[in-house]
């Protein structure tokens, strides 16, 4: 079984009407089902499938970005989330590997991704720092409390 990271078509809606986040993940995240209908200019939705998709993630490329760095060549990643039933897989790890060479395609003038992580969230937390996000040592206030800032060159 072989993870992709596509853009967002029409075709995943199907699946990813299904998704569901067990209640402590889900106070971190936000499904795709629970998107604005319109996306800002700048956002780009990515699917991560195998056969059919199993998570899901947004890439910003608005003024939101200078909120997490300074960095004029950075983009935002967010609301990524593994669907609960293809969890345990390795997933998540495999998507986010191939999210250097995502980047180089689509977005040729970018060379970095920043990210933010609940400080509650030792299991994000963990998980982004394996692939190799740095914790930059900045906080900002979230939602559900204070927030880390990961960072990412690629």
């Amino acid at each position: 079984m072989s993870i992709r990271l596509e853009p967002l078509r029409d075709a995943h809606w199907p699946v990813l009407e299904t998704f569901s986040l067990p209640l402590d993940q889900e106070k971190y995240t936000t499904l795709p089902t629970d998107l604005d209908s319109q996306l800002p200019d700048g956002v780009y939705p990515v699917v991560i499938t195998t056969d059919e998709p199993v998570g899901f993630f947004l890439l910003h490329d608005t003024e939101r970005v200078a909120s997490y760095t300074e960095a004029r060549n950075a983009l935002l990643l967010s609301m990524f989330s593994i669907n609960h039933s293809a969890q345990g897989n390795g997933h998540a790890k495999a998507a986010l590997r191939l999210l250097p060479s995502y980047v180089r395609e689509h977005f040729t003038d970018k060379h970095e991704v920043v990210l933010s992580v609940n400080l509650k969230n030792e299991p994000a937390f963990s998980l982004y720092q394996t692939v190799g996000f740095v914790d930059t040592g900045r906080l900002i206030d979230g939602p559900v409390g204070p927030q880390r800032i990961m960072s990412l060159q690629v």
